[in-house]
């Protein structure tokens, strides 16, 4: 049987911290099950200390991550577009399945402050998981 994952695109304005974390539980918690990519339309040069620091915490090493640029190829080949409360715009195409994800932004702030946003970013990675692979949880 053929069987195509889904596949899932976060989203954010510096590839930095909310996409990255969200990218990583998604790798992590799917196994493999779901393709996941993230992207920003203004990359940062390097990820977010605070939030590899809070990744790191629950198990999940994100150091070898780098922020990359948002394309048009990248939502073309993805289900599920997530941003990430940032006023990003995707490009829109039909079929596809657009979330916005309203969180506070780690950027400059501290591994205490990322903490809450890592958690919740954990909360609505297995809401999306359950939706994208029924009975799998």
């Amino acid at each position: 049987m053929n069987t195509v994952k889904p596949s899932v695109l976060f989203v954010c304005v510096h590839n930095a911290g909310r996409s990255q974390m969200a990218a990583a539980f998604l790798s992590n918690l799917s196994a493999g099950q779901i393709d996941v990519r993230s992207a920003g339309s203004a990359p940062a040069d390097s990820v977010n200390p605070a939030a590899v620091a809070a990744m790191r915490e629950v198990g999940i090493d994100m150091s070898a991550e780098v922020p990359k640029v948002l394309s048009t190829a990248a939502v073309e080949m993805s289900d599920v577009v997530i941003t990430m409360g940032c006023g990003d715009t995707c490009p829109i195409f039909p079929g596809k399945r657009y979330e916005d994800w309203e969180l506070a932004d780690p950027a400059g702030q501290g591994v205490e402050a990322v903490r809450p946003i890592r958690d919740e970013i954990r909360r609505r990675v297995e809401d999306l998981i359950n939706s994208l692979l029924p009975g799998a949880a």
